[in-house]
């Protein structure tokens, strides 16, 4: 089979299928797992060049709505008639769901269901962990600063913080992705603060930028100086590789209990 794959969390999906071996083109976005790096690129994840897609004449195309304006993407695969299927995962659940959908058409059901049942085992193991935790953390997730994106309780970094031992200080807005103001991350005063810039590397994301903004120091994360700079592709791609995420922040904030 032929699989092409639009975006970071598609190829990481397939990865942990075991599928890489029939990947014959990604976005230029994705990074991993290494094996990418010999692969052709088909453009960057908002912008596919759906005529160089069509001439690795893919069997499958892995599609993705996780970004606004990947609808484009779309609409170019329909007008060239290439086969395709969409994941849109906001959830942990929905993440697995994806599994098992991505091993029903590339005729991998059986390893499907082998990671479907880690993943969860994963997911169980943290849930029983985080009963140990008396006092959750509070935690505000700084997915972009300006203006400032947030996960909401929609999102699976809500989830990821409960099975942490934490709570995300937005997770009373129903939504996926919040667009908010300092002064309302203020007034909720987190405990932590997490910074996972979407596709901004680490080297390029500077706790200083938080610290000196207006009434900052009136929070208690910055007060007691817990500003996490962690990796985003461990933390803002809905793939099963969030649980890599999931177990570095469980040791940061609870490293009595997650050992």
């Amino acid at each position: 089979m032929r699989i092409v794959s639009l975006c970071p969390s598609n190829t990481e999906l397939l990865a942990y299928l075991d599928l890489m071996d029939q990947v014959v083109g990604v976005d230029h976005d994705s990074d991993w797992p290494e094996v990418v790096q010999e692969l052709p690129r088909v453009g960057r994840d908002l912008n596919i060049d759906v005529d160089r897609v069509r001439e690795l004449e893919p069997d499958l195309i892995l599609a993705s709505l996780s970004v606004p304006g990947m609808e484009k993407n779309i609409e170019k695969l329909d007008e060239a008639k290439l086969p395709y299927i969409i994941l849109n995962p906001n959830s942990l659940d929905e993440i697995a769901e994806d599994i098992l959908t991505v091993g029903e058409h590339t005729g991998y059901k059986e390893k499907a269901k082998e990671v479907y049942d880690w993943y969860y085992g994963v997911l169980q193991q943290y849930q029983e962990l985080s009963k140990q935790v008396s006092t959750p953390k509070r935690i505000y997730w700084e997915w972009w600063p300006k203006p400032i994106f947030t996960p909401g309780k929609l999102n699976w970094l809500s989830y990821i913080s409960e099975l942490a031992g934490a709570v995300n200080v937005f997770s009373d807005v129903d939504q996926a992705s919040v667009q908010t103001e300092w002064e309302e991350v203020i007034k909720r005063n987190p405990d932590e603060i997490c910074m996972v810039w979407v596709g901004v590397q680490e080297k390029k994301m500077n706790p200083d930028l938080v610290r000196k903004r207006p009434n900052s120091n009136e929070i208690k994360a910055i007060q007691e100086d817990q500003i996490h700079v962690l990796e985003e592709y461990l933390y803002c791609r809905p793939s099963p590789r969030l649980l890599e995420g999931l177990k570095k922040l469980a040791k940061i904030l609870h490293p009595d209990i997650y050992k």
